[in-house]
């Protein structure tokens, strides 16, 4: 079923998208690491499995997608986690730490949730937490093209979508600090969006637009 999947997503993607993919050289050899997207649109969860080729990778996904029935059954054969966006959910956290340990390659917005505006929202902490935790790499990468609009706008005159994945050079953020915890947490969270911003275009860059960090990764 695996390599149905896999087939079918390479060939549907090759039929409506042209996708340009840069920095390759950057992910890791190994697995265990994790890959922070921005979230533009629907396309971008297949992206991840045409960019991967190996598929030694798994996905959260929000709850409410496992309660579709065939969602449900795919999220087997994708390597879905449904986690509870609103609540601490340990049992899927475990998870994936147990599958990060095993080798594998988180995949993860830090968003939550795709930009409705196209423009790249506050990243929740989550992610931040547990790289800073676990010590796991981090490859920021950016995704544009996939919005909505224009990609339904394209489907609907049989054109292909032009879209653009930029990996950067990973990095590990420090261990916690015993004081202020929470600050630094958004500190960590925001050095994450912020490097996968300058590689976005300035249109959907968003909250992080005028961000001092931004700034300073510009300027280097």
């Amino acid at each position: 079923m695996k390599k149905f999947l896999r087939w079918l997503i390479h060939t549907v993607l090759r039929i409506i998208t042209k996708i340009e993919a840069d920095g390759y050289e950057n992910l890791p050899k190994q697995g265990g690491f994790v890959i922070a997207v921005n979230h533009l649109g629907i396309l971008d969860t297949p992206m991840a499995f045409y960019a991967l080729d190996n598929w030694n990778l798994f996905i959260p996904v929000a709850e409410k997608w496992g309660e579709i029935p065939i969602l449900k059954w795919l999220g087997k054969y994708l390597n879905l986690i449904f986690i509870d966006r609103f609540h601490p959910d340990l049992k899927s956290m475990r998870e994936m730490i147990n599958r990060m340990s095993e080798g594998q390659t988180l995949v993860i917005a830090p968003e939550g949730t795709r930009a409705r505006d196209e423009k790249m929202a506050r990243g929740k902490p989550g992610v931040a937490y547990l790289a800073s935790k676990m010590n796991w790499q981090i490859v920021p990468v950016a995704v544009s093209g996939t919005e909505d609009r224009i990609f339904l706008g394209n489907l609907k005159r049989f054109r292909r979508t032009h879209i653009k994945l930029t990996a950067g050079k990973s990095f590990v953020l420090p261990p916690f600090p015993k004081e202020k915890r929470e600050e630094v947490l958004q500190e960590y969270t925001d050095e994450i969006m912020c490097r996968i911003a300058v590689m976005l275009p300035e249109k959907n860059r968003g909250y992080y637009a005028e961000h001092p960090r931004l700034k300073e990764l510009l300027s280097e």
